[in-house]
């Protein structure tokens, strides 16, 4: 049995083990071996994609089938899939927003200086900012793990709760290295305080997810935060994939995609079989 400040502290560090995931990112590879780690993360994202958008298109489904059966009002049902819907649209045209405004002239930028050592600069800033964009998506996701922690833990379900605190805390681990994925090819050391912004963003809405789950219950906000959590990842894969397209051979890339996918299945199934 453990107390209500214990699962706080196991929600943090369900989340900010994601800081595990850092180091590998971060070691000396030779661009070939940087470009499939990159592929990897890719797949990792992927597989982060497809778990998202089925959580929370299942809690959807199960609201729009409880209001037209007459158990719940109508109303129930279609603000869940609003809300599905919402979450997406600002995951996707959010961050397209996002990118219009603080990434525009980046094909330009490249152009010009394509042979030059300021090139490789520009390319870091803005690898920096699809990192913190991942981070963003992770966080989203993350948030809504959180959720089921503390929901579990009120609902009295201890057991569950710290299930999927294990559970999370292995899979975040490979989360961190789906963030560093675009840094993997800079040849800038990273600063300290840019990596720990990274895991704050990516790891602490989980502990925050706990602690609201823990007080309040809601179905709606656990579907908008992954909606939008799947919608900001399918965004920043397009764009990995695009950097990815100039840095190695397509076969590489599916092939890394597809190590990652099996990764993150593997590590859900763990999950699932610890009864999560």
């Amino acid at each position: 049995m453990i107390d209500y400040y214990q699962l706080l502290l196991l929600g943090a560090i369900a989340g900010f083990t994601i800081f595990l995931g850092f180091p590998v990112a971060l070691m000396n590879f030779s661009q070939k071996k940087k470009a499939f780690l990159n592929a990897l993360a890719i797949g990792i994202l992927v597989f982060l994609v497809i778990d998202v958008f089925g959580h929370a298109w299942e809690s959807v489904t199960t609201s729009v089938i409880s209001s037209i059966a007459g158990r719940t009002p109508m109303i129930d049902g279609v603000t869940a899939l609003i809300t599905m819907f919402a979450g997406i649209a600002i995951g996707l045209i959010g961050l397209a927003i996002y990118e219009s405004r603080y990434m525009k002239g980046t094909a330009k930028t490249e152009a010009k200086l394509e042979n030059s050592m300021a090139w490789k600069d520009a390319a870091n800033i803005d690898r920096f900012k699809l990192a913190t964009m991942i981070a963003i998506g992770i966080g989203a996701h993350n948030f809504s793990e959180g959720l089921s922690i503390g929901q579990s833990y009120v609902s009295g379900a201890i057991g569950l709760a710290l299930l999927l605190i294990i559970g999370f805390a292995a899979h975040n681990a490979t989360e961190g290295f789906g963030i560093l994925g675009p840094l993997t090819s800079s040849e800038k050391r990273l600063p300290v305080s840019f990596l720990i912004r990274l895991g704050l963003i990516g790891g602490g809405p989980t502990f925050l997810g706990t602690l609201l789950g823990s007080i309040w219950v809601s179905p709606i906000l656990y579907i908008l935060f992954l909606s939008f959590a799947g919608g900001a990842l399918v965004f920043v894969i397009l764009l990995m994939y695009s950097v990815a397209m100039k840095q190695t051979s397509n076969k590489t890339i599916m092939t890394g995609i597809f190590i990652g996918l099996l990764f993150g299945f593997m590590t859900d199934l763990i999950v699932s079989i610890g009864g999560a």
